[in-house]
């Protein structure tokens, strides 16, 4: 069940102007269904097949993507997720609008900035303003913001470029709103540096494989 002694923490940590993603990978669905007892009202998910597992289990929050995205799998989730957080190619932008022009919606996307990890996804900060750019030009897309998972032990200074980078892409593009930086150990350092969505997994679940 949901540590609802740490959510009280995060909540006092954090404010109240941050939306709190509850990140849950590899939690059964049966416990990942009680969150909107607790007021947290957005999940997101890594993997699509594990998110379509739960989706049809869990019920009153809506779903964020948050994982890497493989082109293929776009399908699957375009009409049962509000957000998806990790676009970081046009190939996957272009994706996303054939499918939203199918359904007949917008999606609200972020785009993923990769902060020097090779083995996670994500742009450049030189890529940024290209792909925005790109993504603004797609009728069934609606660019809200940037995600990103600073390196374990980077340091403060890794976030505050996250935080410039966010404050330029909102000075040249209309509707940006969201910086979704911060995890489980690095929320409140996320926080402090101009993150307003947060996605905590394992302090809120405990551990998990």
């Amino acid at each position: 069940m949901i540590d609802t002694e740490a959510l009280k923490k995060i909540r006092a940590e954090v404010g109240e102007g941050v939306t709190i993603i509850a990140a849950t990978k590899n939690v059964p669905a049966e416990v990942v269904d009680t969150i909107k007892n607790h007021g947290i009202l957005f999940a997101g998910e890594n993997r699509a097949q594990e998110f379509l597992s739960k989706f049809g289990i869990v019920t009153g929050v809506d779903w964020h993507f948050i994982g890497r995205l493989q082109t293929n799998k776009v399908r699957l989730i375009a009409d049962k997720v509000t957000m998806i957080q990790s676009v970081d190619r046009r190939s996957l932008a272009d994706e996303i609008q054939k499918q939203c022009a199918r359904l007949r919606r917008v999606m609200d996307v972020l785009i993923e900035v990769n902060r020097g990890e090779e083995s996670k996804g994500g742009v450049s900060a030189d890529e940024i303003f290209d792909l925005a750019e790109y993504i603004c030009g797609l009728p069934n897309l609606r660019l809200k913001g940037l995600m990103c998972i600073p390196p374990i032990n980077c340091g403060r200074e890794s976030y505050v470029q996250m935080r410039d980078l966010f404050e330029g892409l909102k000075k040249r593009f209309d509707g940006i709103k969201y910086l979704s930086m911060g995890m489980s150990a690095d929320y409140k350092i996320a926080v402090e540096c101009g993150a307003n969505m947060i996605r905590p997994g394992s302090v809120l679940f405990g551990a998990r494989d």
